[in-house]
């Protein structure tokens, strides 16, 4: 067996036990339902160590949503909200790893229709490649849109890129399988791909 091969061979042994390793941290620390700075710190070093090492696309994208959580300093409401249901996606490995979701098992707009932003209501669901859901709210209000929970006045519903084929059971999944009911019955309301809006942007 040459070099090259024990040496990835050896890689992917190390990135497999890194990934049990976060899953079991992810799953500790959003145990009982509540973060705190202290914990979110302490996953932040855990990922420093570890993501130059992984080829993980799941860690480095953990890491940078940690970062831009502590980049001010202060761990608020929304950021805690939104970091548990990615942490709690992660530790019941509802994330398929390294992989965005392949839109086909999606009820997706086909085809899909072209976005505009002027006094448009959007809504956005699941964990998105372009940031936390707050930095997707404000590149839509930025273009005169306007941005809310999902309702029958929504207009756009966006599906964050990472999420698996088992989404109708991940705690997003309930905002899809209701604007998809409503576009059944004849509600003018568009469900897109993250890749697909960021098109538009």
């Amino acid at each position: 067996m040459d070099e090259a091969l024990i040496n990835r061979l050896g890689g992917d042994r190390i990135t497999s036990r890194q990934i049990d390793e976060l899953v079991g941290l992810a799953r500790g620390v959003a145990a009982d339902g509540d973060l705190n700075q202290a914990e979110v710190e302490f996953l932040q070093k855990w990922l420093a160590a570890n993501v130059a090492v992984s080829e993980q696309p799941v860690i480095r994208t953990l890491y940078s949503r940690i970062n831009e959580v502590l980049a001010d300093g202060v761990l608020d409401a929304e950021e805690k909200a939104t970091l548990l249901e990615t942490l709690n996606s992660f530790s019941s490995r509802d994330f398929e790893l390294g992989e965005v979701l392949k839109s086909s098992t999606l009820p997706l707009c086909d085809p899909a229709p072209t976005l505009s932003f002027q006094s448009r209501t959007y809504c956005f669901t699941g964990t998105f490649i372009y940031g936390q859901r707050k930095h997707c709210e404000q590149a839509v209000t930025q273009r005169g849109g306007l941005c809310g929970g999902l309702s029958r006045k929504t207009e756009v519903l966006v599906v964050g890129a990472y999420a698996t084929e088992s989404w109708k059971h991940s705690s997003f999944g309930n905002k899809i399988l209701q604007a998809s009911d409503w576009r059944d019955h004849g509600a003018p309301i568009a469900i897109v791909s993250e890749e697909h809006w960021t098109r538009h942007l």
